[in-house]
């Protein structure tokens, strides 16, 4: 039995998500023609973070999403017609996947767009029992996000904080 996601199931949340019952977000799949623009927002949403650890060098920065971009388990984030994010969630081993690559452009920060489109994808996950894998910096604020979430941490190295929740119980 193949134990990784059936990523055309990815398609209930490729439309108009809600929060409170008001429209909060679209998701819609990612093309390579995309890239440029998810290198933009990559560098937008993590420079804050990476100048507060003195690691923070663009180039880098892109070089990092041009070498891990995987379309087909990428998603753009649309609040209306605006783009404002985007965000990887695929496999990492049988009944786990990697959630990568979640940036919100700061325009569209703190407005509880990340966490909404977080809790999608954790339904998702959740309704595939499948646990859920990622990194984040250090000293981000995202951290304190992930653990809102009921993510824990399992490690760290000098640079990043590794983080699971796990599957939940059928």
């Amino acid at each position: 039995m193949d134990d990784r996601p059936d990523h055309r199931d990815r398609r209930r949340l490729d439309g108009l998500m809600h929060s409170a019952g008001a429209p909060s977000f679209r998701l819609s799949p990612a093309a390579p023609s995309d890239l440029e623009r998810l290198t933009d927002v990559r560098v937008a949403a993590m420079r804050e973070s990476l100048e507060r650890i003195g690691r923070f060098d663009p180039l880098r920065a892109r070089r990092r999403m041009i070498e891990q971009f995987r379309p087909e388990h990428t998603r753009l984030i649309w609040r209306g017609e605006v783009f404002a994010g985007c965000v990887a969630l695929g496999p990492d081993g049988p009944g786990w996947l990697r959630l990568e690559h979640f940036y919100i452009h700061p325009d569209c920060q703190g407005a509880g767009l990340g966490a909404d489109v977080l809790a999608a994808l954790l339904a998702e996950s959740d309704a595939q029992a499948l646990a859920v894998k990622l990194t984040v910096i250090r000293e981000s604020a995202a951290n304190r996000f992930y653990a809102r979430f009921g993510f824990a941490e399992t490690g760290r190295d000098e640079v990043d904080i590794f983080y699971e929740r796990g599957a939940p119980a059928i």
